[in-house]
């Protein structure tokens, strides 16, 4: 598989990883056998990065995680932290980041994290210089090896991105999300930060799998987050009507070339955009992890396909979504 570097880091990465949200929760029942055969095919298939989250089934992805570390040394693993508390500035101190990286680091099994990350913080939070004092110190103890962020809105990866100490920078880019084109994927590269794409798949709806017939999980985020009744509402469907995603899928379908899937056309998109270092499809079960990191064996897409791919964009997707985020 391609490598990158993921920023300032430095560590050489496969250009595609695995989000392992699904092996924790939201995402309906995942067991835990199947959730560590999920990252062994991954693994297998070239993937040497996984991102995480204290958060995901409330430490249960991180432990997964952990096992698996225990048998494959030598992955980059990120988690991410401050999603467990309730989502106030105040809760951002060293105090909390240090009990919350330890609790991470116990859960994976580590001395030392790769990479954490701010779990999308209220955004006074990416202002805070006495927050980005507090991550430089968890570097010094040695607690994590670099930080970096996760973010919702483009203004928010912005402002992150001008700390000297941030090596990465998490945000949602997929074919509904065009927007950090424009100028955070530029600023992420002159200033030599990562940039890990998440919801690559706009929650499955780039899979091409599913129609007005689908029905999800009650437990399942695509049924209880449509309209953010529980968290930011672009972290499901990208914050794109479902009719309306279903609609831009079709339209885009006629793009796939012969040979591969939709969703590996949508996860090749986003590794032919300058900048990207890893893009981080989530799997329920080892076939779909093997699937997701076989993109990264696709050609590069053709420029006209490109173009057509912002054309349905602007077209269809950029009124809901562009001034959100």
């Amino acid at each position: 598989m391609e490598q990158r570097i993921l920023g300032k880091t430095g560590r050489n990465i496969g250009v595609v990883g695995l989000g392992a949200w699904q092996l924790g929760a939201d995402w309906g029942e995942v067991g835990e056998d199947e959730a560590l055969a999920t990252l062994e095919a991954a693994v297998d298939s070239g993937v040497n990065f996984i991102d995480t989250a204290d958060v995901y089934g409330d430490g249960r992805s991180e432990q997964i995680v952990g096992r698996l570390l225990k048998d494959r040394p030598g992955l980059t693993v990120a988690t991410k932290m401050g999603r467990r508390v309730a989502q106030e500035p105040s809760a951002y101190t060293l105090d909390n980041f240090r009990a919350w990286t330890d609790r991470s680091r116990a859960n994976l099994g580590v001395d030392t994290l790769d990479l954490v990350q701010l779990h999308c913080p209220p955004t006074p939070v990416y202002s805070s210089g006495a927050v980005f004092d507090a991550l430089d110190t968890l570097v010094e103890e040695g607690r994590t090896a670099a930080y970096g962020v996760s973010v919702e809105t483009c203004e928010e990866a912005l402002t992150a991105i001008a700390r000297p100490g941030v090596a990465t920078v998490q945000i949602i880019l997929n074919a509904f999300r065009l927007k950090p084109l424009e100028r955070v994927l530029p600023a992420a590269a002159e200033a030599g930060v990562g940039i890990i794409a998440r919801v690559p798949l706009a929650s499955g709806l780039l899979s091409g799998k599913y129609d007005e017939s689908t029905v999800f999980a009650p437990d399942d985020h695509r049924s209880f987050n449509r309209h953010g009744e529980a968290f930011d509402v672009g972290e499901t469907f990208s914050g794109v009507d479902y009719a309306t995603g279903l609609e831009a899928v079709r339209r885009l379908s006629p793009l796939v070339p012969e040979r591969m899937t939709t969703a590996q056309f949508a996860l090749r998109w986003i590794i032919d955009q300058p900048g990207v270092s890893v893009v981080i499809p989530g799997a329920r079960n080892p076939g779909q992890a093997r699937a997701n990191a076989a993109a990264a064996e696709a050609p590069p897409l053709p420029a006209d396909t490109l173009q057509r791919v912002r054309e349905v964009y602007d077209e269809l997707i950029r009124p809901q979504v562009h001034h959100r985020w």
